[in-house]
């Protein structure tokens, strides 16, 4: 593997300081060397990129590779899941171009893709994956628009939702996901937006059932990630040993508090509620979405304020996850949820380490070194021609981007403006 040697006007670590006039070496798919040019150690062959800032590769803390058009549930349990699982191979490709190196995926295809992808026939980003979306029946992971029986059958076959009623049912549901090499696992503990029966606020999954999945899943070194809009399922939450909070629309100031005596962390998904506000005819979404989505739309704000206040340590997610090219809540839009971040009150060096050093925390034991420009760290870097502390947004310009790299090799290069997947070497 060839030596690389990006120098860069400021380097951004992913956590800390940015250091000015900087030099980051990769060798053997770790970081050997992230730091000042005047300390730099000598790269004799090594191939040198320059740039105006590097920083570690991004992270989406919350998607979903689901291969779906919009951003109806339904079309899941209908539509053949062959062509959802190519569409989400290419999704994931949309999102290394646009230097995000690592996905946390919370109910979709990743599993699959992830296995084309380690196996080196596919040029995306890491994905740790929860498989299926576990939920009560009648929660947000059930489709109320379908008959029980073609979803039951659904949810038996493997699809991407998982319905569980009681503890012995929860208990094979995550075994079932283990099963698949899932690294997290993801339940419902509230109702949802994008659901047409359930109500955001009310609490799913009783607190033994969220208990005895936390257990389960711990034995494995998982944790788990609980979809939480209203406060009666965040408290059940974080009392059941919840890992990550996901929405967390109602969020309060006791139970901020609560997360951070529990080190737990928040993935608030601005960009889903943003696009379901903001945009034409909501994305594709039904009136009874959108209209879900006004109504917790100020409060979900007002709770990212809450935690930024609190102290709760914030991963960015976006709840990305149709297929459709140019969809508001689409892939390549990744970065979108920086700038919200910032818009919401964090400054762009706390919404930069969110996506960056924060990303692995969200996965407990399952955590790569990822996520810091760190000797001996995991060689996941992008290179930009911008400066994103000066200008968030600028992330999300395509033409920014001069260079992205896994491990140490280089999979993603700035061509004429148009970030460029590398040629890809089968070697198999």
């Amino acid at each position: 593997m060839t030596t690389q040697r990006i120098d860069a006007r400021q380097l951004l670590p992913g956590r800390g300081d940015p250091v000015a006039d900087a030099v980051v070496v990769l060798a053997d798919g770790v970081v050997a060397y992230a730091g000042p040019a005047a300390g730099a150690p000598e790269t004799p062959g090594a191939e040198v990129t320059t740039c105006d800032t590097v920083l570690p590769g991004l992270w989406d803390a919350h998607v979903h590779l689901m291969g779906w058009p919009d951003l109806q549930l339904a079309r899941l349990v209908t539509g053949r899941q062959e062509p959802q699982v190519l569409r989400a191979s290419a999704d994931a490709s949309r999102a290394l171009r646009m230097g995000f190196t690592s996905l946390r995926e919370v109910g979709g295809r990743g599993v699959h893709v992830e296995l084309v992808r380690a196996e080196g026939m596919l040029r995306a980003p890491r994905i740790f994956s929860s498989n299926a979306i576990l939920s009560t029946t009648g929660g947000h992971g059930d489709s109320h628009e379908l008959d029980l029986d073609l979803v039951e059958r659904y949810s038996e076959g493997g699809g991407v939702l998982a319905l569980a009623d009681g503890v012995p049912e929860v208990l094979k549901a995550v075994r079932r996901q283990l099963r698949l090499d899932a690294k997290v696992i993801k339940v419902c503990a509230s109702g949802g937006v994008l659901s047409e029966v359930d109500h955001p606020i009310h609490q799913q999954f009783s607190l033994p059932e969220l208990r005895a999945i936390v257990e389960e899943a711990a034995r494995a070194e998982r944790v788990v990630a609980a979809h939480c809009h209203g406060e009666p399922g965040i408290e059940a939450a974080i009392e059941a040993g919840i890992h990550t909070i996901e929405h967390g629309s109602y969020l309060t100031e006791d139970t901020a508090a609560a997360m951070v005596e529990r080190d737990m962390v928040l993935v608030p998904t601005r960009t889903i509620v943003d696009a379901l506000v903001n945009a034409a005819g909501g994305g594709g979404a039904t009136e009874r979405m959108m209209e879900k989505g006004r109504a917790i739309a100020e409060r979900h704000l007002e709770a990212i304020q809450i935690a930024i206040e609190a102290g709760v340590t914030i991963a960015a997610g976006t709840d990305i996850g149709p297929s459709a090219p140019g969809h508001p809540a689409g892939w390549g839009r990744n970065a979108r949820e920086l700038e919200l971040l910032v818009a919401s009150g964090m400054t762009p060096l706390e919404a930069i380490e969110a996506a960056t050093a924060t990303g692995p925390l969200t996965l407990g034991p399952q955590g790569p070194r990822a996520g810091q420009l760190l000797e001996g760290w995991d060689a996941d870097v992008l290179a930009v021609s911008v400066d994103p502390v000066a200008e968030i947004a600028s992330l999300q310009d395509p033409a920014s981007i001069v260079g992205v790299w896994q491990g140490g090799q280089r999979t993603v290069t700035g061509v004429d403006g148009v970030p460029t997947l590398a040629e890809l070497p089968l070697g198999l």
